[in-house]
């Protein structure tokens, strides 16, 4: 998955030697933290959030038959 949300990313920002990926499992769920540039933040939420929306619809979609829950975090 970590390679997919930084496929996404890169593929969004102007800097994507600045896109960042960590997973961090937890007992009941999976978080997926996405850091990039300050000045690339915006390209990721984009207009009132529907592209961070729309990563996390495409992360959810991908791991709809993992045990735990995946979310997506943008830091």
């Amino acid at each position: 998955m970590e390679e997919l949300v930084r496929y996404m990313a890169a593929t969004l920002v102007d800097h994507p030697d600045q896109v960042q990926v960590k997973t961090v499992e937890g007992p009941e769920s999976v978080i997926i933290e996405l850091s990039v540039g300050a000045d690339d933040m915006g390209k990721v939420i984009g207009k009132q959030g529907r592209i961070a929306k729309s990563i996390r619809a495409v992360v959810k979609a991908a791991t709809a038959h993992n045990e735990k829950p995946v979310f997506v975090e943008i830091l």
